[in-house]
């Protein structure tokens, strides 16, 4: 018996030219962070350790895959030019262009990505995975977050547009700097 393929829906056949094209370094790199946060969370298990378990995890299994991370890399944020006395830490940056937030909570919540994206922002970085290893299923605690011009139309920062271009010609209010 012949079994007949099934037909796509709309948002199945709209999503066929969306695709990314994935021989490309970024999405390469990405493709190989993904790989080895599924192998974390197949050794360790999930959901049920603390997120820093898993994130140091991750950055081992990523060194031993080749690739350079830092953990807990400390960004200085200057606004208008002037430092501000706070800071805050990435979980882990992936051959400087990749941005890794690990979370390890049963409950996705949407301020994640957005603080995921704001990172991505202010560290002038194209790309970001958010991963939550306390999810019961990896690929559905698996995000990949893209910081685009179209992301910040209309954001401020004390009422002074956020540019997220990354040509040096249009300097941002806001941005950081790697201690």
């Amino acid at each position: 018996m012949t079994r007949r393929p099934r037909e796509l829906r709309q948002d199945e056949r709209n999503c066929s030219t969306n695709r990314l094209d994935l021989s490309t370094p970024l999405n390469l790199l990405t493709g190989s962070i993904i790989k080895a946060a599924l192998e974390v969370h197949r050794a360790l298990g999930g959901p049920g350790l603390l997120e820093s378990v898993y994130e140091d995890a991750l950055a081992s299994e990523l060194t031993l895959a080749g690739h350079r991370v830092r953990r807990q890399q400390e960004v200085r944020i200057n606004y208008k030019g002037r430092p501000l006395t706070g800071h805050f830490k990435l979980d882990l940056l992936v051959e400087n262009r990749v941005l890794v937030e690990c979370k390890a909570t049963t409950v996705h919540q949407e301020i994640f990505r957005s603080q995921t994206l704001t990172y991505l922002r202010l560290c002038n970085l194209e790309v970001g995975l958010l991963i939550n290893f306390g999810a019961a299923l990896l690929r559905h605690g698996i995000h990949r977050i893209v910081n685009t011009p179209q992301d910040a139309s209309a954001r401020s920062v004390s009422g002074t547009y956020l540019n997220t271009s990354r040509s040096p010609e249009s300097p941002s209010p806001c941005d950081a700097q790697f201690l």
